[in-house]
């Protein structure tokens, strides 16, 4: 038996992008086959729905609010519902996994982080680092920034990418030998192609997700409309780069 979970999700609440409430999720997941999800909305200075005018503490209680909507709607069900954050620097994005609501109240400092300063934070705090779809390219993107030293691990496969895009990700996490993740980065229900971790194992907290992810023990894999499961590392055009990236690549090194 296998246990599968969406790592990459936006909610309404605090995601700008977001279509769907927290809520929504849990039955829309639960029919696709998975056994939890984290939430992981854009944060402060990224796509986010969060007013700017507030006091910080309103502000991180207003961007929990999705995950704090699904983690109540899950309760009664086998459905694990876990906090996490996209944080965005200079259009590269970062998923933080380990943290929750009270470390963000308490660590307003966070904006002012550097990608290293945040990745130290955050790895003291007991969470983890991934770098989320390093080689997208977007009509918004003017280069892809790479910062290997500043990540615990990088999103192979993103249901939201192209084939390439993702290959050229997953080469690079071989190269550099990190753990590699997967994810749908799923803003609204759909009936389309969506990504995931599967484990041997039950993940029944972040802190086990962390765990499990620093030892290698989820495999990244696609999950078809029709509920089928396929490791990434078995698909070709997810794995094999046909061509370059067409936008210039930057190592931010030391920021």
């Amino acid at each position: 038996m296998a246990f599968l979970y969406e790592t990459h999700l936006h909610t309404c609440e605090a995601s700008k992008c977001g279509v769907a409430h927290g809520e929504d999720y849990i039955a829309f997941m639960m029919n696709r086959g998975y056994s939890g999800m984290i939430v992981t909305d854009h944060f402060i200075r990224g796509n986010t729905r969060v007013p700017d005018d507030l006091p910080w503490k309103e502000r991180m209680e207003i961007y929990a609010s999705g995950y704090e909507r699904a983690l109540k709607a899950s309760e009664g069900f086998d459905f694990n519902v876990m906090f996490g954050v996209e944080f965005y620097f200079g259009k590269d994005e970062y998923l933080l996994y380990g943290i929750d609501k009270e470390w963000l109240i308490n660590n307003e400092c966070i904006l002012d982080m550097t990608r290293h300063e945040l990745h130290e934070a955050v790895r003291n705090a007991g969470g983890i680092m991934i770098q989320a779809h390093p080689f997208r390219e977007r009509d918004y993107l003017f280069d892809i920034k790479l910062a290997p030293s500043a990540c615990d691990g990088v999103e192979v496969y993103n249901a939201a990418n192209g084939a390439n895009m993702n290959a050229l990700g997953y080469e690079y996490t071989v190269e550099l030998d990190l753990p590699m993740s997967a994810g749908s980065d799923i803003h609204a229900l759909h009936n389309a192609d969506m990504g995931g971790m599967l484990f041997e194992n039950k993940i029944d907290s972040i802190e086990e997700f962390v765990r499990a992810m620093r030892s290698r023990k989820g495999i990244p894999v696609s999950v078809s409309p029709e509920g089928v499961i396929t490791p990434v590392c078995d698909m070709k055009e997810q794995t094999v780069s046909v061509g370059l990236p067409t936008l210039p690549v930057i190592y931010p090194e030391g920021k």
